[in-house]
This record gives structure tokens, C-alpha cells and sequence, in this order.
């Protein structure tokens, strides 16, 4: 029966034992019976013969890096490297340009917003299901929430207390089709603030919060339709 390959790693350029850059390794198949280890540090090869010699210091320093330049250079590691993909958003470059020319409306509650498209459709009743998709962001632009995100609009009952304050009072003014942004007081937030999670800043208790929202549609005035 022949004898299984050994793997091991070896530069890639002549056997001339000149010493190359780590990038330079790759996994090489050898069948051999004594194999041939080459170090990055040293200017001679070293047989080890049934595997049984101790490594010297250097070799094992010129191994080390080799192996982790194969790591570092493998789709698993680039992957983990690239930065994350950008998140869903209901205002683009194009639209932060266009909202520095819209006037901002500040109601009695302290609430300020200004309207990215007004709608066309009917302004929902207090205590009527509406579906509304929302990215909410810190004041710094980072994103801690999203129904984009979850693929589908949130649908909640507007003006009964099932969400903040500031978004109920934001949306009850709005129109089906319309898009706004939110500059949410910190009275009219979180009084009690949102823990850090993977990938979600934290929200301090009471901080201003900016939520992007969209009225998509209010199931009852439409079934009654």
C-alpha cells in the first residue's frame, strides 16, 4: 500500500534555500520519507528523518509565519476583513442633499422634522393600525433599529402608546406615501434607554434619537375602502 502524501509547506521558487516573503508559501503535496522543512530566517534546509529531531527556535519562527500567511491570505480571513455591507436606508446621498434645503417644522412637544416626500394618501386616526417602515439612528448617523432590516413594515396602533412618543406624534401628522425624518427630543424617547448588541450602538437613557420613516399604508381605512 503506498504511503499517504505529507503536506507541508514549503516557498514557492528554486530549492536554492534563499529566503522569501511569507506571502510567497503555499500548501505544497510532497511524498517523501523524510521531509524537507525550509525556514524563512535561515540560509540552509534542515532533514528531520522520522519526525523525531527537535526544531530549532528559527525553524519553528519561520513555520509559525508561514502558516499564518496561508490564513491571512484565505477567503475566510479576507471575508472577516472587508468591512460590513451597508445597511437599508430610506434616505440616500441624494436625499441628505436635498434636506438641507427643506425647512424644519418644531412642534409644541419639542419634535422637529422635516418631510423627505409628502404623501398623498389619508392622515392616519388616533388608535388605527398603521404600517410604517423606520430606520432609527443616534444623532452620529448609526443605525440601532430597522424594519428594513426585518423585511417588512412595522405595524403598530398609532397614538396609543405602543411605540415613543415622538414617532407616534410624528406619524399621526403624516400621510400614506410619505417619507420623514424624525429629530426625536430625548423626553419623546427612550426613558430608559437601549443596551449595545452586536452591530447596534447603545441609546443613553433620554438621548435624542433621528428616526427615517415612511407611512406604507393603514389596513383599516383600506379594508373599509
Amino acid at each position: 500500500m503506498a504511503s499517504s502524501p505529507s503536506y507541508l509547506l514549503l516557498p514557492v521558487g528554486s530549492a536554492s534555500g534563499k529566503s522569501l516573503s511569507a506571502s510567497h508559501l503555499v500548501l505544497s503535496n510532497v511524498r517523501a520519507q523524510a521531509p524537507i522543512v525550509r525556514c524563512l530566517s535561515c540560509k540552509r534546509t534542515r532533514k528531520y528523518s522520522n519526525g523525531l529531531n527537535l526544531v530549532t527556535r528559527r525553524d519553528m519562527i519561520g513555520l509559525l509565519f508561514g502558516a499564518s500567511s496561508i490564513l491571512l491570505n484565505s477567503p475566510y480571513a479576507n471575508g472577516a476583513g472587508l468591512p460590513p455591507a451597508e445597511k437599508p436606508i430610506l434616505c440616500d446621498d441624494a436625499c441628505e442633499k436635498e434636506l438641507e434645503n427643506v425647512p424644519m417644522v418644531t412642534t409644541e412637544s419639542g419634535l422637529q422634522y422635516k418631510d423627505i416626500k409628502v404623501g398623498g394618501g389619508p392622515t392616519p386616526p388616533v388608535g388605527f393600525q398603521v404600517a410604517a417602515n423606520y430606520v432609527a439612528m443616534i444623532p452620529s448617523g448609526q443605525i440601532f433599529d430597522s424594519s428594513l432590516e426585518k423585511g417588512q413594515p412595522y405595524i403598530f396602533r398609532v397614538g396609543s402608546g405602543q411605540v415613543i412618543k415622538g414617532l407616534d406624534e410624528g406619524i399621526l401628522s403624516m400621510k400614506v406615501g410619505g417619507k420623514r425624518r424624525l429629530y426625536i427630543p430625548g423626553l419623546l424617547a427612550f426613558p430608559k434607554g437601549l443596551s449595545s448588541a452586536p452591530g447596534r450602538p447603545r441609546v443613553a437613557p433620554s438621548s435624542p434619537v433621528v428616526f427615517d420613516v415612511s407611512l406604507e399604508y393603514i389596513p383599516g381605512l383600506e379594508d373599509e375602502e
